[in-house]
């Protein structure tokens, strides 16, 4: 009995290994196949299948004027459900629905002319539906020995998933960029060990100034923080991978050039930003100026400390008041009156504190309203004169409670405080390089010896906050051994507001 004679095709070297595309090419009908049988294939024909059956990576050969397909195993998986079908067949009618993208590739390959592209989109229905898919390739021109070009060979990568990932990640980025943007509070991202700003919210840029930051190392895009600590506490961050929070952090910032630093206070949190490797690769921001919240507390525990001292000083007057009241009364019915009355000024003035109103009036008004809190039935214990001066509101409420405190000082500790003594008001209009100036001095007499305060309380910063409306205000406080004296000088229009 004779032996068995495998075909040809079984037996090509070239033809070995290769997978499952390398069995497919075996058993091949290649008579049938415009490329003939592998044996008398061109030598560079079989080379490039030689080359692709032994490749992992996505191969195939496109050859002769009828432009058959070869591939191997990396191929089959892009061509989808047309594997195996597709082997041996030509490239149109494989690729048939996105011909028009691959037509002038495919001829200029033929005409000598490489392309190679690291991304193209097609929409594939190798599946049955059209799903969009992304590819990395190089299609070439195969030469023969006289320069002929026989086919093309085409290494590729289907990079559908990469893409679309990044596409993913990228919509993710921005989603969160938006996000971030929209955030309460400033919000920055620094990456590296130079903390370079790759992102920043529009309250992180109002915060630095507006200045040019993003792409800059924070060094150099905010010098006045390096040596606040703010970098350091970033470097701490970065190389412990901790978060940082700080609350009511003093800061100064340098918002606009040439301009002195400008002090906030924020709140903060540095977050690390742990990379793929498990390590700290950037820190995630956030900060909160919560510099108008502070001022107002600290500005509100002023006015607690403020009310507390006016209630203190409110009853000593009123204990002095009832004290001078029933000393001068010949009797209690006038003692009453007179009291009632005089509370009933207080009232008014506290009234006006409490309400931070007041209404236009003169000087002359202001001060008879103090007087008339202190005033014996005798009279006398004030003198005080000038010009005849409108105040306007503001100007009002300022000059009242600067009068009321100059005349509670007075009747705890001052010539108020003893019978025999009293206080000369005077008053006039100064010309100055400034402007006109309103200018009222207060001077006691008669009462204890008095000494200079060895601190100032909340009285004496009331005196020196001067009227609030004024665009100047002076006031100079002295205590001679006969008696305090104040000099209150202030511009006309401030005085008038």
């Amino acid at each position: 009995m004779r032996p068995l004679v495998q075909p040809l095709a079984e037996t090509d070297p070239i033809l070995q290994d290769g997978g499952e595309c390398g069995a497919l090419l075996r058993a091949m009908d290649w008579a049938s196949s415009p490329l003939g049988e592998p044996s008398d294939w061109p030598p560079e024909l079989r080379v490039i299948v030689g080359i692709a059956l032994g490749s992992t990576q996505p191969m195939f050969i496109v050859w002769g004027p009828e432009r058959i397909t070869l591939y191997n195993d990396g191929y089959a998986k892009i061509c989808g459900s047309r594997h195996p079908a597709a082997m041996g067949q030509p490239f149109h009618d494989i690729w048939f629905d996105i011909w028009d993208q691959l037509d002038p590739i495919v001829a200029d390959a033929y005409n000598g002319i490489s392309t190679s592209m690291d991304d193209i989109e097609l929409i594939m229905h190798r599946n049955g539906y059209p799903e969009e898919t992304h590819f990395a390739f190089s299609y070439s021109p195969v030469r023969g020995s006289s320069g002929k070009v026989l086919g093309m060979f085409c290494p590729c990568v289907e990079t559908t998933a990469e893409v679309l990932m990044q596409r993913r990640l990228a919509k993710e980025r921005e989603q969160m960029r938006h996000i971030f943007e929209m955030a309460l509070g400033a919000v920055a991202i620094v990456e590296g060990p130079e903390h370079v700003f790759t992102f920043a919210n529009s309250e992180y840029l109002a915060l630095a100034g507006h200045r040019s930051i993003l792409g800059w190392r924070v060094a150099d895009a905010m010098p006045e923080v390096v040596e606040q600590g703010f970098v350091k506490l970033l470097d701490d961050v970065l190389a412990t991978g901790r978060t940082y929070i700080g609350r009511n952090i003093e800061t100064e910032l340098q918002r606009t050039p040439g301009d002195a630093a400008e002090k906030r206070i924020l709140d903060i949190a540095y977050h690390a930003i742990i990379g793929a490797d498990g390590r700290a690769e950037g820190v995630f921001v956030q900060a909160i100026d919560v510099t108008d919240r502070v001022d107002a507390e600290r500005q509100q525990q002023l006015l607690n400390f403020e009310l507390a001292h006016r209630m203190k000083n409110q009853l000593s007057l009123v204990q002095a008041i009832a004290n001078q009241t029933f000393r001068f009364a010949r009797d209690i019915g006038e003692a009453r009156t007179s009291l009632v009355n005089r509370i009933s000024v207080l009232a008014r003035a506290q009234e006006m504190l409490l309400s931070a109103t007041a209404e236009s009036t003169t000087v002359d008004a202001i001060l008879r309203d103090v007087a008339a809190l202190h005033e014996g039935p005798a009279g006398g214990r004030f003198e005080f004169g000038g010009p005849e001066l409108q105040t306007g509101p503001r100007g009002a409420l300022s000059l009242s409670l600067m009068l009321h405190e100059l005349s509670t000082n007075a009747a705890k500790y001052g010539a108020l405080s003893v019978d025999t003594g009293k206080v000369v008001i005077s008053w006039r209009i100064e010309p100055t390089a400034r402007g006109d100036q309103f200018v009222l001095d207060w001077e006691e007499t008669g009462g204890p010896a008095v000494t200079t305060p060895t601190h100032t309380g909340s009285g004496t910063r009331l005196l020196r906050a001067g009227v609030a409306s004024a665009r100047f205000c002076q006031v100079e406080l002295s205590y001679e051994p006969s008696g305090a004296r104040c000099t209150i000088r202030v511009d006309v229009d401030g005085l008038l507001a």
